[in-house]
């Protein structure tokens, strides 16, 4: 004798289900993203607190003054001329290597292809500041230090971004490039005029990956550079807090004009990026 089965949910209750399951999916994401943005509103509050008040008082009224005052004790000018003029010179330089690297390694066969591939890869656990010294060398050796070259040559190429391009060519169609060359385009032509076109979505994942990682470098500035003309957005912070250590409502207003870049590059670049990061993962 067969047992029973028990009847299938009807479909009001399947989509009082489903209805049930988004519902907690979005409570849970908006837990997620309070938690997220609680440290980022409290610098955000905290930045226009009057100057004399500490964190946590409560504050008779709001005012702008701090981020006036920080912009000019931490000579914010100069310093986001200076991060904009070497973040955007790295991320060039970036973009230009990964591309040509990546092209070759998706495209060409040659033997020992796969060697260069995990080479390139076995580059990425190696700490930057392990490499301090060796690089202070060689930038002292070519008369750069106390130059932008400093700040700029050292992160010229990584290997995250040629791994990146290598990954998103091997998921355009071949059969592309050969029209090209059936109508006598040659390598370089197919790069520009096909390939980087459709790798739009990795070139300002990386172009974001890049910029936002050089914006908020302090390590190369501390070391390479002493002149006050070189400084960055990061190193001005970072004098900025040891001077004014006690007024937080300074240090915040400086946090907050040091971030508001960033998060409108992402702001604009976000679709690309999230593309871009997708697509590397179809096909290793």
């Amino acid at each position: 004798m067969s047992e029973t089965q028990p009847p299938p949910p009807l479909p009001n209750q399947q989509s009082r289900l489903a209805r049930s399951l988004n519902l907690l999916t979005l409570l849970l994401l908006m837990l997620g993203a309070g938690l997220v943005l609680l440290p980022l509103g409290v610098v955000l509050a905290t930045s226009f607190l009057p100057a004399s008040m500490a964190p946590g008082v409560n504050a008779s009224g709001w005012t702008w003054q701090n981020y006036r005052q920080a912009w000019l004790q931490g000579n914010f000018l100069l310093a986001f001329a200076n991060s904009t003029l070497v973040a955007l010179s790295v991320t060039g330089l970036q973009i230009i290597l990964s591309a040509l690297a990546g092209y070759a390694l998706a495209r060409l066969r040659f033997r020992g292809r796969q060697t260069v591939l995990l080479i390139i890869l076995a580059t990425l656990v190696i700490p930057f500041q392990m490499l301090v010294i060796p690089i202070f060398l060689v930038l002292k050796w070519g008369h750069l230090i106390n130059t932008y070259g400093a700040l700029i040559l050292p992160t010229a190429v990584n290997g995250f971004g040629i791994y990146l391009m290598t990954q998103y060519f091997q998921t355009i169609p071949v059969e592309l490039e050969e029209a090209a060359a059936l109508d006598g385009a040659d390598r370089l032509q197919i790069l520009w005029r096909v390939m980087l076109p459709l790798a739009r979505p990795a070139l300002v994942t990386l172009f974001l990956f890049t910029f936002i990682g050089e914006w908020n470098d302090l390590f190369k500035p501390l070391v390479f550079t002493t002149r006050p003309e070189l400084r960055t957005v990061q190193l001005a912070l970072a004098e900025f807090q040891e001077q004014f250590t006690n007024s937080w409502s300074l240090l915040m207003a400086a946090v907050v004009i040091a971030t508001i870049p960033v998060v409108v590059l992402f702001l604009l670049g976000q679709r690309q990026f999230i593309r871009g990061i997708a697509a590397t993962g179809i096909k290793s």
